[in-house]
């Protein structure tokens, strides 16, 4: 827990502190006013924060100019391409931007460093049309050059570089690399090669059709970084394996993007300081200065809120919601655009049967778990997508709140009086779980309740949890989720149970093929019913429990404005307004 005078010793600290010249810049995005969720004014923040003096070419805007966002973790990464976390991207936005962006308040794609695209008719050819005029924060051009050095990048790791804690996306979404030691990823990736045509005009050349692929540049994960930079800074140069890989000097010191803002400095367990990039190509704001100190409780952060240390933070617990609002803080919520589900690991003997997980699922009290641990509005879930998202399927195998169906499971499959070890993470909260302490004690007590002993297993979220759910088969039942990065359905099933992975333990061949079928159907018809017969199936398999899709609330002072609140958390912090 970050004590609140500690933290504004240090953020007074900070505000005093020159501009480094050697830092990396974050994205800028011009908004137009009327397309974004807008925090109405109601009133200034007691604060003691002092404007502080803009940088040589920017507006001075007359008040004061540092925005202070809570977050719930370290990043994982500064280098977006090994990142899968949304701390890591909530910083990455900041500093980067990727081909294609979101319209804003959407999920849609939108034009960002490419002003506009083309498709060729057998699906296979991307021609991009690039924003011209545009540097890195190291003055490299970005180019169409540019643009292929980090497509071969990503489609060249090796090593510890193609592990699922490090290439999530780029593995998930291309589905291989040039090489790899992986048979299942050897060469059988889509992306084929980029052309750089000239200067702003680049072509992806494509193996075969990938439907979601516009939609999918909008990830951080694929923001254009600088080639210069990733050099320079042996960005590749990954250490360890990957259970526990050892990030270089780029992904921690280096990061160096287009954006609107620019790294400073990251003190690990602390916090993270961005400051506005004078030559950003966009839109530059009021916001000069970005600083994400970590407050890992919750209760921590709301109590930085009340004492003017911050002006803002994410995940605000359901507990907490009317009290802030009460008190006359700005309570702001996304559109619900995810899942939380508890994962059931195939490579532990103890959940090979299905029995097995489905007595597990029939023990689970979901209504119980809502009301209990997640904001008012949460939905109970279903399906491992939310309903909002075509292939969403009303007809899959629910198993409803039974604790005798449980027992009589458990009997049938010789699991009576089984123990199993349960994972969850701590000193976190997230966008699906803003507390998951709280969740997992409801769901430990409702499997206790019908004879299974829980061995306890947490973990802090930065940097062991999801290294060792993702980078190893060491776990058993465990908590996670996810917030959908683009609309389609692959984008949450595909990457969840696509092909095999640590995470889940299971190879079904069966189901592979049925989502990969599914995610290249042309027809939108087509592809819907393919995505809802393939939630059917997955539902049948039972590999875990979708819980809830909870609405992630944020909270804020009175004096910040504009908030640009997206379902896919696309945020960038240009657009803030600050009043004393």
């Amino acid at each position: 827990m970050t004590d609140t005078g500690e933290l504004r010793g240090r953020v007074d600290a900070r505000l005093e502190h020159n501009t480094r010249g050697d830092g990396v810049s974050k994205v800028l995005r011009t908004v137009a006013a009327g397309a974004v969720a807008a925090l109405a004014l109601a009133g200034c923040a007691e604060s003691e924060r002092d404007p502080q003096s803009t940088d040589e070419g920017t507006e001075d805007t007359g008040g004061r100019d540092t925005f202070i966002f809570a977050a719930s973790s370290d990043p994982a990464s500064l280098d977006p391409a090994f990142a899968n976390d949304g701390e890591s991207f909530r910083v990455a936005r900041q500093i980067f931007e990727g081909l294609v962006g979101t319209e804003p308040g959407t999920a849609d794609p939108a034009p960002l460093l490419a002003e506009s695209w083309e498709v060729s008719e057998d699906g296979l050819t991307y021609e991009f049309a690039l924003k011209e005029g545009v540097t890195f924060h190291d003055g490299t051009p970005f180019d169409a050059e540019a643009v292929c050095f980090n497509f071969e990048r990503w489609n060249n790791f090796t090593g510890v570089l193609q592990s699922e804690s490090l290439s999530y996306y780029w593995q998930k979404v291309n589905g291989g690399f040039a090489s790899s030691d992986v048979e299942s990823l050897d060469g059988t990736g889509k992306y084929e090669s980029c052309d750089a045509v000239d200067e702003s005009t680049a072509v992806i050349n494509l193996k075969s059709p990938l439907p979601e692929f516009i939609s999918a540049l909008s990830l951080p994960s694929f923001s254009m970084q600088s080639p210069t930079a990733l050099q320079e800074y042996g960005a590749d140069d990954v250490g360890g394996d990957e259970s526990a890989p050892v990030l270089p000097a780029y992904a921690t010191e280096h990061p160096t993007g287009t954006g609107p803002f620019m790294f400073d400095s990251w003190t690990r367990g602390q916090e993270v300081t961005l400051t506005a990039n004078p030559d950003y190509w966009g839109e530059q704001g009021q916001v000069q200065r970005i600083v994400f100190p970590v407050i890992g409780d919750p209760t921590a952060r709301r109590q930085a809120l009340q004492a003017g240390d911050i002006d803002g933070f994410d995940l605000v617990g359901p507990a907490d919601v009317v009290a802030l609002e009460d008190a006359g803080f700005q309570i702001v919520n996304r559109e619900p655009f995810n899942v939380l589900y508890l994962g059931m690991n195939q490579a532990n003997p103890a959940l090979q049967d299905l029995r097995v997980r489905q007595a597990i699922a029939h023990a689970i009290n979901k209504d119980a778990l809502v009301a209990q641990t997640l904001p008012e509005g949460t939905e109970v879930a279903t399906n491992f997508v939310p309903p909002s998202v075509a292939g969403w399927s009303e007809d899959v195998t629910t198993y409803d709140y039974d604790p005798e169906r449980a027992r009589q499971l458990l009997a049938e499959a010789g699991a009576e009086g089984m123990t199993i070890d349960f994972n969850y993470p701590t000193n976190v909260s997230r966008p699906y779980m803003p507390t998951p302490e709280q969740v997992f004690q409801s769901i430990a007590a409702d499997l206790e309740e019908v004879g299974i002993t829980i061995n306890p297993v947490p973990e802090p979220w930065s940097p062991d949890y999801l290294d060792r759910m993702q980078g190893t088969p060491d776990h058993g039942l465990h908590l996670l989720g996810w917030t959908g990065d683009y609309n389609d359905t692959y984008n949450f099933i595909g990457v969840f149970f696509g092909s095999p992975s640590n995470e889940w333990g299971f190879d079904d061949p069966e189901l592979f093929q049925m989502i990969g079928d599914a995610r290249y159907q042309t027809s939108v018809e087509d592809q819907t019913a393919a995505y809802e017969a393939a939630n059917e199936a997955i539902m049948e398999r039972l590999p875990g429990v979708p819980l809830a899709h909870p609405v992630p609330s944020l909270a804020f002072a009175p004096g910040v404005g504009n908030y640009p609140a997206s379902p896919v958390q696309d945020e960038v912090y240009n657009v803030v307004t600050l009043d004393d």
